[in-house]
């Protein structure tokens, strides 16, 4: 809870959002939040430090933000007795809140970089060959929704599964190979590797809205194109399956979250995931 805490604070300061004090239960009536999905944060300064620090912050996706921030401004409540108990016996001076109101899409991606784990992709090649195939896991959903791509960067230091990755890493031997992916000769070797226990650094690329067709169709495409000459996410996908002998291909990760087709043309998805990760997605111009 305290890192996806850290993660929410993080993106509240990327958009730079000013802090509005509590003043009443009219501020939140004028703004109309009983509808609204946000991301919010409560905050709090004292009389002899006049700078406001994040008490808490959430993404509210479930429930609108009129609802949760009554909660924690309401002394009827338990957040709200706490906080107001705070002000009572001045170990607090005012208490403020900022929120920036998103849709469900973003509220979806922004749960698809913070809580869905990372798949790794399997790969296959033949005997003495220098030519890599995909092979895609099953149970990708053949529904609408977002997916992302990510490579593994060479890492430096130790890191534990949920930093900047965006969510742990599944292990191979818990997915299975899907039958209607690539496989090159029926005669292959499968190279793996310990996933769970080497915890890499994953750099996301590629941020995929699948709205006419099936998650599992978008994927399918990326990752049978063999033409290294269409450029994009295709072509570097493309490129990373042709090896010199010795040598392995960039280890490549899939995540995805089902969204309803009707929520996935509201917002600005690629922004909203840069915005969380902190870089700017190499394959999405």
């Amino acid at each position: 809870m305290q890192e996806m805490m850290q993660n929410v604070v993080r993106i509240l300061e990327a958009v730079q959002l000013k802090w509005e004090q509590f003043q009443s239960w009219t501020d939140f009536s004028r703004l109309h939040l009983s509808n609204k999905l946000a991301i919010f944060g409560v905050g709090y300064n004292t009389r002899w430090k006049d700078d406001v620090r994040y008490y808490y912050a959430e993404i509210s996706s479930q429930v609108p933000l009129g609802k949760r921030l009554r909660e924690y401004f309401n002394p009827e409540k338990p957040e709200g007795r706490l906080v107001m108990t705070k002000v009572q016996k001045m170990n607090w001076k005012n208490v403020y809140y900022k929120y920036l109101e998103i849709t469900i899409s973003e509220a979806r991606c922004l749960e698809l970089h913070m809580v869905v784990d990372w798949i790794p992709i399997a790969h296959s090649r033949a005997a003495g060959g220098n030519v890599v195939h995909y092979l895609l896991p099953g149970g990708i959903p053949k529904s609408p929704g977002l997916y992302a791509v990510g490579y593994e960067e060479p890492e430096v230091e130790p890191r534990s599964p949920r930093m900047e990755c965006g969510g742990r890493i599944l292990s191979r031997s818990s997915l299975r190979s899907d039958s209607s992916s690539p496989s090159g000769n029926s005669t292959v070797k499968v190279e793996s590797e310990n996933l769970v226990d080497h915890l890499p650094k994953i750099h996301y690329c590629y941020l995929g809205i699948a709205e006419d067709r099936t998650l599992q169709q978008c994927l399918f495409q990326h990752f049978q194109s063999s033409s290294k000459s269409q450029g994009g996410i295709n072509g570097f996908l493309a490129e990373n399956c042709n090896v010199q002998q010795g040598t392995s291909p960039k280890s490549i990760y899939i995540k995805f979250v089902e969204v309803e087709r009707d929520f996935l043309s509201a917002g600005s998805l690629v922004e909203c995931l840069e915005k969380a990760v902190g870089y700017p997605l190499k394959f999405n111009l």
